[in-house]
C-alpha cells in the first residue's frame, strides 16, 4: 500500500509517525499561542485557581467579537464572564470588566446568591449579534441576551430565555416535561443572519428562532434532534439516526450549513444548508463512518483523522471546518467540498496540539502545559487572522495568530 506524503510544520515534530493512508499536516497556525490569558507561566499545573482579573477556572467560550477586540469569555468555573475592551496583546493580561461576581476576586454559583439579570451559573456558550451579546447560562437554565455588549462591570442582560423571568433558575421551569419556551443545561448558542440556535444539551435538541427573540421566555420556533418540542429523549428514544442527537453542544454554519457538535454520539453532523423544519436529518456525520454508530473514537483506544471523542467546540476558519475534538485534546480541521456528501467518513485533512493522528491524551501525552498543547478544549473561535481556544483543562485562553 502506498504512503500518502506528508507535510510536517513546526507544529509536529518530525518525529511524527505516519500510517498509511493519512496525511499528518497541522493547521496553519503559528508555531506557538501568540497570547494566553489566564494561567500564569504556560507550564504552570492546571489546578484551582483563585478569581482575579487575570486568572481563569475552567473557561469554556470565548467571543473574539472583532479582530481589534472586544474580547469575552466564559470563565465558567468562577461562575462570570471577562471582558477586554481590546484583543489582549500581552500574556496575562488582566480584564477589564467582570459580569456576575461583584468584583474580580468573588466567586459562586450566581454571586452566592439568587439568580439575577447580571448572575450567572456555568455560563458556557458565547457569542455575538450585530451589536449585542448572547450567554449560555447552563445551569441556571436560560439564554442571557444584552442587547448593546456591555462596556461596565455587571451591566444586566435585557432578555432571558428559557425562563419566565430573571429570577428563576429551575431546569425546564421546574416541570418534568419540556416545551418550547424551556431549557435544561443548554451549553452553545450560536447567532446568524438573524437565527439565534442553541444547543439544548439536556434535552437532547437544537432550539432554533427564526428571528432574534424580543420577549422573556419566548418559545423556539422548531426543534433539531426532536420530533416535536415536547420530546426530550436520548437519541428520540431509539437507535441514533441523522436527525437524533445525544449531547448536542456547539453550532457553527460552514460553507452555508449547519454544523452542531454531538459530543455524547462523538460526532459533527452537518446539514445541506440551514433547516427550516422540525427534526430535519442532516447530510452527513464526521467521527462516525454510519449514523447509527456513536463510540469514541470508533470503539478503539487510539484515535485516527476520522475518529472523535465527546467533540465540543466547532467553528469556520475560511473554507475549513475546524473542530476541538475534547477528549483526545486536539484540534482537527476538514478542508470545504463541492459535494458535501462526500464528506461523510472522510479523515481531517489538518491537525494541531498532538504529534500525529494517533497520539492522545492532555497536553501531549498528559504533559505540562506548552504555547502549542491543549487540555480538554471546549470553545473555538476564528475572527480574522485569530483563532481563539478556551483550554479548558489548562485553565486558559489561547490566541493563536493564523498564517
Amino acid at each position: 500500500m502506498m504512503i500518502t506524503s506528508v507535510k510536517v510544520s513546526p507544529i509536529a515534530p518530525s518525529t511524527a509517525s505516519i500510517i498509511a493512508d493519512e496525511t499528518v499536516r497541522s493547521l496553519p497556525l503559528a508555531p506557538v499561542a501568540e497570547t494566553i490569558l489566564g494561567a500564569g507561566d504556560p507550564s504552570e499545573l492546571a489546578i484551582p485557581l483563585a478569581p482575579s482579573a487575570t486568572t481563569m477556572f475552567g473557561p469554556r467560550g470565548v467571543c473574539l467579537v472583532g479582530e481589534t477586540g472586544p474580547l469575552w469569555v466564559a470563565d465558567t468555573g468562577h461562575h462570570r464572564l471577562l471582558g477586554w475592551k481590546e484583543r489582549p496583546t500581552v500574556g496575562g493580561q488582566p480584564a477589564d470588566w467582570v459580569i456576575g461576581q461583584p468584583s474580580f476576586n468573588h466567586e459562586g454559583q450566581n454571586a452566592k446568591g439568587n439568580p439575577g439579570r447580571a448572575t450567572l451559573n456555568v455560563p458556557t456558550g458565547i457569542c455575538a449579534t450585530e451589536t449585542g451579546l448572547i450567554v449560555g447560562d447552563a445551569w441556571n437554565h436560560r439564554v442571557l441576551i444584552w442587547h448593546q455588549r456591555p462596556e461596565d462591570h455587571n451591566v444586566p442582560a435585557d432578555l432571558v430565555l428559557g425562563q419566565a423571568d430573571f429570577s428563576q433558575g429551575s431546569p425546564n421551569r421546574g416541570f418534568q416535561e419540556t416545551a418550547g419556551d424551556r431549557f435544561h443545561w443548554c451549553y452553545g448558542v450560536f447567532y446568524h443572519e438573524g437565527k439565534l440556535f442553541v444547543a439544548d444539551s439536556g434535552n437532547r435538541r437544537v432550539l432554533v428562532w427564526n428571528q432574534l427573540p424580543q420577549e422573556n421566555g419566548q418559545p423556539a420556533d422548531f426543534v433539531l434532534g426532536q420530533t416535536s418540542l415536547t420530546c426530550r429523549d436520548e437519541n428520540g428514544g431509539g437507535t441514533p439516526t441523522a436527525s437524533s442527537m445525544r449531547w448536542c453542544h456547539s453550532i457553527t454554519v460552514w460553507q452555508g450549513n449547519l454544523v452542531v457538535s454531538d459530543a455524547g454520539n462523538n460526532r459533527v453532523m452537518i446539514w445541506e444548508g440551514i433547516p427550516t423544519e422540525t427534526n430535519a436529518p442532516c447530510a452527513v456525520v464526521l467521527g462516525q463512518q454510519q449514523f447509527d454508530q456513536v463510540e469514541l473514537n470508533r470503539g478503539v483506544y487510539r484515535p485516527t483523522a476520522s475518529s472523535l471523542n465527546m467533540p465540543y467546540g466547532v467553528t469556520v476558519m475560511g473554507d475549513r471546518l475546524v473542530v476541538a475534538d475534547t477528549a483526545n485534546s486536539r484540534l482537527l480541521a476538514w478542508h470545504s467540498m463541492t459535494d458535501l456528501r462526500s464528506l461523510q467518513d472522510s479523515p481531517a485533512n489538518e491537525l494541531a496540539a498532538q504529534i500525529d493522528y494517533h497520539s492522545k491524551g492532555e497536553n501531549r501525552s498528559y504533559g505540562l502545559p506548552m504555547r502549542d498543547s491543549v487540555c480538554w478544549p471546549y470553545g473555538v473561535q476564528v475572527c480574522g487572522d485569530t483563532l481563539a481556544i478556551a483550554d479548558s483543562g489548562n485553565n486558559r485562553v489561547m490566541l493563536w495568530r493564523l498564517q
